[in-house]
């Protein structure tokens, strides 16, 4: 754009005073967006797994010009965002993080960068942490290993401990290696506590591995299962 300067050195003289005043840095700044996040982490406790996870962040424009989110990027596909595109200056909008249900287990720490027009500020990063308690416990875990001299390994147990909030019911269940193990499913406590106790059956070296499956009552946990793997050796090469 062509402008028209002053002629008289007098008028060119205020001119340029006038403009630099008007330019200065600080005067610059006031026409720009300026970020701020009064919240930049939340954490949900516990919670358990299937439960739909969702916070909303506010993010609020300090500036004199519009504040432009221009993305949001979270690190795993679970984070699903949902934000104001645009705020104007001395307003604030939202940024709403949802987890989606079962794509999490134990501690989980999920990172989201944000990325604005806001020239002092190009980024922040939303962090929401928490700890997931599964519907159905598991303990010790869901694999059992068996290793040492078959004639002499122990029966081993493993727990199914509910936390749903109605009785739970193992209906039935089978394994993949029915030559190998026996299976027995005990009631500790009806409707919350089961005992799964496995045994060998195999009296010769070598390696095995299978599974037993469980059925249950629970729409949300429908089926739970339990690797079983096997390491024997012939009595003599055991220590």
């Amino acid at each position: 754009m062509n402008r028209r300067f002053p002629k008289t050195p007098v008028l060119l003289a205020l001119w340029l005073a006038t403009a630099a005043l008007l330019w200065t840095p600080a005067a610059l700044a006031k026409a720009q967006p300026e970020m701020v996040l009064p919240e930049t982490s939340h954490d949900f406790g516990q919670v358990f797994e299937g439960q739909p996870l969702s916070h909303t962040f506010v993010i609020q424009n300090k500036g004199k010009s519009a504040l432009k989110i221009e993305d949001v990027d979270p690190d795993c596909a679970c984070t699903v965002p949902r934000y104001d595109k645009t705020i104007p200056p001395g307003r604030q909008g939202e940024i709403t993080l949802t987890i989606k249900p079962y794509s999490l287990m134990y501690h989980f720490r999920k990172k989201t960068v944000v990325r604005t027009n806001d020239p002092e500020q190009p980024e922040a990063v939303l962090m929401v942490t928490g700890s997931i308690q599964p519907l159905i416990e598991i303990q010790p875990g869901h694999v059992i290993r068996f290793r040492g001299d078959p004639r002499e390994v122990k029966p081993a147990q493993v727990r199914f401990i509910s936390h749903l909030s109605t009785p739970l019911e193992i209906r039935e269940w089978r394994t993949s290696i029915p030559d190998r193990i026996e299976v027995q499913i005990k009631a500790e406590e009806p409707g919350r506590v089961y005992v799964l106790e496995v045994k060998n059956r195999s009296r010769e070296g070598g390696r095995y591995a299978g599974f037993v499956e469980l059925f249950t009552n629970s729409k949300e946990r429908p089926r739970l299962l339990v690797r079983v793997i096997a390491t024997f050796y012939p009595p003599a090469a055991v220590p």
